[in-house]
């Protein structure tokens, strides 16, 4: 741990009540330990950043405390008020906290100038990937002043996950500085490792033990009212009562378990839609909080296109349509310093045709030398039958899957390997059921190097997971043929650094996605030129050729006239896109492509563009056309999808939301507005309104409703 040694912070005891006003008058703060020195990040990892900052930190037995001085101007860019939202594109300062000090997980708390808070998990290998959809209670104030702003935090030790008597965990803190486009942190990291990386963290050094997290029990509550109406389904107007609730109890300081009673998820925003030319389906984050605490202890094995677990599927039945969740348990975290454990039950109610289902999976994470993990898990849905819910289709009677998977990560963290195995276990399939997968990368400041390959049989399912490219549809036939295969995958870049000019960075990267049947003849390979250039003023620009060949092995419709016949096509396509200085008040995307698509020609055009009313209000639209034009007798199509978004901060606690999508592809209008009210920390009121209309015919309606939910957070 050479960077625990070089950088260190000595946190002792207060002696006296810490103030959460954001003042930083007390004597306390005088005589706690002090960060400062940060070192650049990025845009480029020498020197030091332009302003500076301080952070300081201490402790009483309910909660750890951060005090922050961060030079500034009396100008911030703050792209919201809301929680959990444009963290990366604000000021802001960062925490990240490794309690258990094994460099593999933690948790990172951020405070902008205006006090919106975010919050995110790290796991191994998702400290790139954060996206503050973990949640939990914590108390901040911030002031603003000429030249700075300060912040008060304060974590309680019950919100944390970290085992008596640690003298030592794992922290490191990030600066980001929008105005002058710089990221810094206080350890030197390498500018190709993320921030919240813990192999590059310091060592924040405890005067004595951390007092124990103490009881830690959290009741969440809700109830919810609603009237909806269903014109696609020929349903009346009907008015509907709910009632649940949610639960978080600490085992142990390190282990947690999750609960949940008639979960309610109508308060979730829905999904950004997107244009799929793809002739598989797309894969959306989950974003129901009660999936999200440590999930990459079942959601990160294999890589995309396949992964075993994928906790959408969930609630969901076979043909995508929502089923009601009667309850759930969930236990996950640290049993040890080294093993970390998942155990989750869900049960669904049964629904129209549709038998109940249970989910039950089972996990372990063991770290092995320095940074490595060896990990495994066990995956069962079984069907329940009952006498008006028989399951006649064997494939429907339960799914079952196990794995293992070794990941390697050297201390430097700059050389990866991993290997993983996995198996499938259904009824009446007796060919191959497993999908195994290896791979490895080199990841310097200016080379990165990544290969992996795998191989998927036509008898490997995922119940409860996601396969992108298994299933084919076949027009001429109107069936769906799971076809196995192998698929290989490299990445290479290389990154200039200019020392004088406008350019920040240039990168030169080629990526390369082959696909072969399983008797190694050829499916499907892609290989891609990229160049991105990016400026001091954080504008981007990036240029794009691509080669395509596919060996087409079914008709495939891509417009109302002849499917597209089976044959090999080979295209070119090339793309260019610009994104502006998003620090500015409007910015905006574009990106233009055009080139061959299998027998024909596409043409796409995407703008997205915002503008910024700081801090409370965010007007945004998302465009983009694909013109699909093919030889006769195959047609030709317009794919539109349209997406304003309106957004108005009445305050950090008050929230309007409206979304609107136009996706003729998916021959669907939708309008979600949601009103949201934190009336408390953690505690929500919801009234949300969303409508659905086809596409064609033009604003025909399919559904709507209007519901009102109210939850509170309860501390035990």
């Amino acid at each position: 741990m050479k960077f625990q040694e070089q950088f260190q912070l000595q946190i002792k005891k207060s002696t006296g009540p810490i103030k959460i006003d954001g003042m930083l008058e007390e004597k306390d703060w005088v005589e706690a330990g002090e960060a400062h020195d940060f070192f650049m990040k990025w845009p480029n990892d020498e020197g030091r950043p332009k302003r500076k900052t301080f952070v300081k930190v201490t402790y009483d037995n309910q909660f750890i405390y951060f005090g922050i001085k961060a030079m500034d101007t009396s100008f911030y860019v703050a792209q919201t008020l809301k929680r959990d939202q444009g963290f990366f594109d604000s000021d802001a300062v960062s925490i990240a906290l490794d309690p258990v000090n094994q460099r593999t997980n933690g948790f990172v708390f951020s405070i902008t100038p205006y006090n919106v808070q975010s919050e995110d998990l790290v796991n191994a290998g998702s400290s790139s990937e954060l996206n503050f959809s973990w949640d939990n209670k914590w108390y901040s104030a911030t002031t603003r002043h000429a030249t700075y702003w300060t912040a008060e935090l304060a974590i309680p030790f019950s919100t944390l996950r970290y085992k008596e008597g640690n003298l030592k965990w794992g922290m490191n803190l990030l600066r980001t500085d929008v105005k002058n486009n710089e990221f810094s942190t206080w350890t030197d990291m390498p500018i190709n490792f993320p921030f919240a990386d813990f192999g590059y963290s310091g060592s924040l050094n405890w005067d004595s033990p951390p007092p124990p997290a103490g009881t830690n029990i959290s009741i969440i509550p809700y109830t919810t009212g609603s009237l909806e109406n269903n014109k696609e389904q020929g349903t009346a107007t009907k008015g509907k009562f709910n009632a649940g609730f949610d639960a978080k109890v600490a085992l142990t300081s390190s282990l947690n378990l999750d609960l949940t009673v008639n979960p309610d998820f109508s308060q979730i925003e829905v999904d950004k839609q997107v244009t799929n030319l793809t002739r598989f389906n797309l894969f959306f984050p989950e974003r129901r909080t009660f999936f999200l605490e440590n999930d990459d202890l079942f959601s990160s094995y294999g890589i995309p296109p396949v992964r075993p677990f994928y906790s959408r599927t969930i609630g969901l039945d076979k043909d995508g349509n929502r089923v009601p969740i009667l309850a759930g348990a969930r236990i996950s975290g640290n049993i040890s310093k080294k093993t970390r454990v998942g155990l989750m039950n869900m049960q669904t109610l049964a629904k129209d045709a549709a038998a109940a289902q249970n989910y039950t999976a089972v996990t372990f994470n063991q770290q092995v030398q320095a940074r490595s993990i060896v990990k495994g898990y066990f995956l069962n849905r079984q069907g329940i039958e009952d006498a008006d819910h028989k399951i006649d289709n064997p494939l429907d009677k339960y799914g079952r899957n196990a794995g293992m998977e070794y990941n390697f990560v050297d201390k430097s963290g700059r050389w990866n390997a991993w290997a993983g195995y996995h198996q499938s276990f259904k009824e009446s399939i007796n060919k191959a059921q497993f999908y195994s997968n290896g791979g490895g990368g080199y990841f310097s400041k200016k080379l990165t190097i990544l290969f992996d390959a795998g191989t998927i049989t036509d008898g490997y399912y995922t119940d409860m997971g996601f396969i992108s490219r298994i299933d084919n549809y076949d027009a001429l036939l109107d069936t769906v043929i799971r076809k196995g295969f192998n698929q290989l995958f490299n990445e290479t870049n290389y990154t200039f650094f200019p020392k004088t000019g406008k350019l920040n960075q240039i990168k030169l990267g080629t990526e390369n996605f082959t696909v072969l049947n399983l008797d190694n003849s050829l499916n499907e390979t892609n290989h891609d030129l990229k160049l991105q250039l990016s400026f001091k003023n954080t504008a981007e620009i990036r240029f794009n050729l691509g080669y395509n060949l596919n060996n087409l092995a079914y008709y495939t419709p891509y417009t109302d006239q002849t499917p597209i016949p089976p044959g090999t096509y080979s295209t070119l396509a090339k793309s260019i896109s610009y994104g502006s200085d998003y620090r500015k008040k409007f910015y905006y995307n574009i990106r233009l492509g055009e080139g061959g698509f299998l027998n024909g020609r596409v043409f796409r055009y995407e703008f997205t563009a915002s503008y910024r009313l700081q801090p409370w209000g965010n007007f945004s639209i998302n465009l983009e056309q694909s013109r699909l034009r093919f030889p006769e007798p195959y047609g030709k199509n317009n794919l539109f999808l349209v997406a304003p978004r309106i957004e108005i901060n009445f305050s950090n606690n008050l929230f309007w939301t409206t979304f609107l999508q136009y996706n003729n592809q998916r021959n669907n209008f939708n309008v979600n507005s949601r009103l949201q009210w934190r009336y408390k920390p953690m505690s929500d009121l919801f009234l949300v309104y969303s409508d659905n209309y086809f596409t064609d015919p033009f604003m025909k309606n399919k559904n709507r409703a209007i519901v009102f939910k109210m939850n509170y957070w309860l501390n035990l």
